[in-house]
């Protein structure tokens, strides 16, 4: 059996909660095109259960279910998000945000923008303190928050905290992404978000574009791409499309950052727990976030390193740093850094591995020594152009 408490940290961690609170979420509309692998309340009997939607609808339909269909518990993963009979959502942990504001601390300015008004696809943007160089232009990072693609949001306490250090100590412009959240919008819509995202940023890149901020401050020959977690499979497969795509004229992706990046396998590899309970688990949580996937756990959206998957040497980007902790998830990390170092990709990958740590444990406790290394290359490898020049 899985050391549960083990298990609960890790998943805390990797879904992102640091302070438990609840949120209901209805179901969306997306979520009617497919159907997903559940669970009764427990480990007990599995079953499918389809969701029945009509269009232009924002919860299941209650009129032919008993009233306590909607306090039933169908579905409890890692006590991270439950879904109940009647289709509810409800969120446990990472639903907790701050207002935009300059930050006392770092004199980091942050403000909020909506995108795409028809999805809501939001952002928040982060800008240094300008008063020594005001005039000079700033490298672009791209940021897409942690997850497990269902929870958390770029306007959290943890994340603000955690940029506006990052802005502070990189001199950067951020741009945290705020995607849509599976379940109510399965996996790959997290993705096709980011992506919209990107494309967003990327036109600004002739100094025009709706944002001023990023028209008149943003160095688009200078772009990063990073993410942690879920966040930073996004920015894995950001990187894919915009090599496959393109981004247009008069924008360059510098770098990549993969903080402790959320892949999976079916096969257990290395030191991965081998437990079937465990690895179940995971199947459950990739169908309830995915529920349309053909392949589970080795579909490239959550395996880059499957049978089909697209090749690593096609990702856009010139360096990329990969970190690790001591997490589920580190030999698929390794595995991913090795593929690339050998894929004949043009770029030059790093490694870093945080000893004795788990998962985004830097987000959790930012101050411990640990945490404050791992920032520490972060920004290293941020401003290496910058010490060269």
């Amino acid at each position: 059996m899985v050391d549960k408490g083990v298990e609960k940290r890790f998943f805390i961690g990797f879904l992102l909660g640091s302070e438990e609170m609840e949120e209901d979420i209805e179901v969306g509309e997306e979520a009617s095109k497919h159907r997903w692998v559940v669970m009764g309340e427990g480990r007990g009997g599995e079953e499918v259960a389809e969701c029945s939607r009509k269009p232009d609808v924002t919860q299941f339909s209650l009129s032919s279910l008993p009233m306590d269909l909607d306090k039933e518990i169908h579905l409890e993963l890692f006590s991270v998000i439950r879904v109940y009979k009647s289709g509810r959502i409800e969120r446990l942990v990472g639903t907790d945000t701050v207002p935009a504001t300059i930050d006392p601390g770092t004199g980091v300015t942050s403000k909020d923008i909506t995108i795409d008004t028809s999805t809501a696809l939001s952002a928040r943007l982060y800008l240094p303190n300008l008063t020594d160089q005001p005039s000079k232009k700033l490298p672009v990072l791209v940021y897409y928050h942690g997850g497990g693609f269902c929870s958390q949001s770029a306007f959290s306490a943890t994340y603000s905290r955690f940029i506006n250090s990052l802005v502070a100590q990189s001199r950067l412009l951020v741009v945290s992404v705020d995607y849509r959240l599976a379940p109510e919008h399965p996996v790959p819509t997290p993705h096709d978000d980011s992506w919209a995202a990107l494309r967003w940023v990327a036109s600004h890149s002739g100094s025009d574009g709706p944002e001023a901020w990023l028209a008149k401050n943003g160095d688009f020959l200078r772009v990063f791409l990073a993410g942690d977690s879920a966040g930073a499979n996004i920015a894995h497969h950001m990187a894919l499309r915009a090599g496959a795509e393109g981004l247009g004229p008069g924008i360059r992706i510098e770098g990549l950052i993969f903080l402790h990046p959320y892949f999976w396998g079916k096969e257990p590899l290395g030191s991965e727990p081998p437990i079937p309970e465990f690895r179940k688990d995971q199947e459950l949580f990739w169908r309830l976030v995915c529920p349309g996937t053909a392949k589970g756990l080795d579909d490239p959206l959550i395996n880059p390193l499957a049978e089909g998957a697209p090749g690593l040497e096609g990702l856009a980007g010139e360096r990329a740093l990969v970190c690790l902790a001591e997490d589920e998830l580190r030999e698929r990390g390794r595995a991913y850094y090795e593929r690339l170092k050998g894929s004949g990709w043009r770029g030059e990958v790093e490694l870093f591995e945080s000893e004795g740590e788990y998962h985004v444990f830097h987000l959790m406790k930012p101050d411990c020594h640990q945490a404050l290394l791992l920032m520490e290359r972060v920004v290293e490898f941020l401003k290496c152009k910058d010490q060269q020049s």
